[in-house]
Formats: C-alpha cells, structure tokens, sequence
C-alpha cells in the first residue's frame, strides 16, 4: 500500500507567517545587519519578489548556487554556512512524503501529521523536532 501527501507551507495560527526555516534565518540576517530585501535582492541580482516569495515559502526550496551566495553576502562560513545550508535542504514548502514498502505505523503517522500539521500546537511541533533532529544529524554523519 502506498501513502502519499502533500503539505503546503502556509501561514501558522501561532506564528502568523508562512515563512519556510530558510527564508526565517536570511530575514533574522538581514534585519540583525539592517538590509532591505530590495537591497540583497539588487545584490544578488534576484528580484525583490522571487526573495519575498522564496522567504515565506511561495517559491521552492532555494539552489545551492543561491544559498552559496547568501553564505557570501552575509560573511557566513564553516557551522553558520552549514546551517544555512541544512535549513536550506528543510524548507520545500511542499513536501511529499512516500510511504510504500514502509510499516504501517510509518503510513499511519505520514498520514495523521498530513491531516493534523496546520492544528497541532507548537509545543508539540518543537517536541516533534526535538525527537527528529537527532536522528538527522546521525544520518549525515
């Protein structure tokens, strides 16, 4: 049995963005050295819209060309510019997730998380996370 879902980044009740982890980590660079998205836009020859979009989650997941050349624009390397990159790599703002040939528990929960993502609480989600990014960082590892 095969389970497919898609999952849209939108706005959250709590938060009240749409923004994907990338597009929150270069808006927090970019305030925290006071540029304009119209700024980094121009200088990295981007429009000032396709930026806004690939932000807040209305444009996929950026290249590693551009995420290159944010790490340049802002001066970040080694842990800051692997990050940039890791958040990179997790913010396609429509996820796909096939479950064939896995357990049905495995279907079970890709299924509940497709119904419930927009409604569950964010302490759950950070809870979620938490349990998650272990099991990530020994993956890359």
């Amino acid at each position: 049995m095969q389970a497919r879902f898609t999952s849209s980044c939108g706005a959250s009740a709590e938060t009240g963005t749409g923004m994907t982890p990338f597009g929150e980590r270069v808006r927090a660079l970019r305030l925290e050295r006071g540029v304009t998205l119209r700024e980094m836009a121009a200088s990295l020859q981007l429009s000032a819209a396709y930026l806004s979009a690939l932000e807040h989650g209305r444009r996929g997941r950026p290249t590693d060309g551009l995420v290159h050349q944010v790490c340049d624009y802002f001066g970040l390397f080694w842990d800051d510019a692997e990050e940039l990159r890791r958040l990179a790599r997790l913010s396609h703002p429509r996820v796909t997730v096939d479950t064939a040939g896995l357990s049905p528990a495995k279907t079970e929960l890709a299924n509940l998380l497709a119904e419930r993502i927009r409604t569950l609480p964010e302490p759950q989600v950070k809870e979620a996370l938490r349990l998650l990014k272990p099991a990530e960082r020994q993956k890359q590892g």
